[in-house]
């Protein structure tokens, strides 16, 4: 999402979620709740899409869909705190970062488990460019539903297009594999470096090529005549699995409201 989304002014919801109401339900360890602290000045419920506020309907695992502003207090924010976040909410989230004058969007693909119904499915995250919060507003994507509408919005930050047919949860699961075969390379290439024997390299630089060439068929076969774009993976690759959350745990979420409604 390489551009500002304008979300219907009828979706705005502008409430503070207090932190502690997260870490009441979620209870994250002092690591995180110091990074909590460190890195983020507030967040913002801002927006709920959901049948009653965009006119679209419900669909299985996307009954809404929620879009957090976190007003950071430096430029970075841990990957563990967009989680515990995840964790408390029983919804697919876009995460607004806002810091500077500077924005960018950051989400992870968010379903119920295969396997329990009782947990969710949070794969890698993915992750925009930063952009001037002043930039220009694009119209929300047309969709049938809100299960199209939720996967529109994680293909605008998706580093590569989907293959021709591939759903969203296939083009993720090559996402992920794209993620780790990038870290495996990244690894193997510093081994190749420090390898002082003739003939380990020559047995290192084989596997590399091999490991380049099935990267190459990856990234690229199926996906010529889409191209690739500038957004970026955020952080490891692979999936959590994590509890469902008491739906009537959200009533208590927004207690305190704001009249900054911040970006549409």
């Amino acid at each position: 999402m390489t551009v500002l989304i304008e979300f219907p002014v009828k979706a705005a919801f502008g409430r503070i979620l207090p932190k502690e109401k997260i870490y009441a339900h979620v209870r994250p360890g002092k690591t995180i709740r110091e990074k909590f602290v460190s890195q983020i000045g507030k967040i913002v419920w801002q927006y709920k899409l959901s049948p009653e506020t965009v006119n679209l309907a419900a669909k299985k695992g996307v009954s809404e869909i929620e879009i957090f502003d976190l007003h950071l207090k430096t430029g970075e924010l841990d990957e563990a705190v967009l989680l515990c976040i995840d964790k408390a909410i029983p919804f697919p989230l876009f995460f607004r970062l806002m810091y500077e004058a500077q924005i960018k969007t950051v989400a992870a693909f968010k379903r119920p488990s295969d396997a329990d119904s009782n947990k969710w499915v949070v794969d890698g995250y993915f992750s925009s460019d930063w952009i001037p919060d002043s930039a220009e507003c694009t119209p929300m994507p047309v969709a049938l539903d809100l299960g199209k509408l939720y996967e529109q919005l994680l293909h605008q930050l998706m580093p590569l297009p989907p293959r021709s047919g591939e759903s969203l949860k296939a083009q993720v699961e090559r996402l992920d594999h794209v993620r780790s075969m990038q870290q495996e390379i990244i690894k193997m290439e510093s081994r190749l470096n420090k390898e002082k024997q003739f003939n380990k390299k020559v047995e290192l630089n084989a596997q590399l090529r091999q490991l380049k060439a099935e990267l190459q068929k990856l990234t690229t076969e199926g996906t010529e005549k889409h191209g690739k774009n500038k957004n970026q993976f955020s952080g490891e690759a692979g999936p959590s699995v994590v509890k469902n959350p008491d739906i009537g745990f959200l009533e208590e979420l927004t207690t305190e409201s704001t009249k900054d409604h911040g970006h549409g």
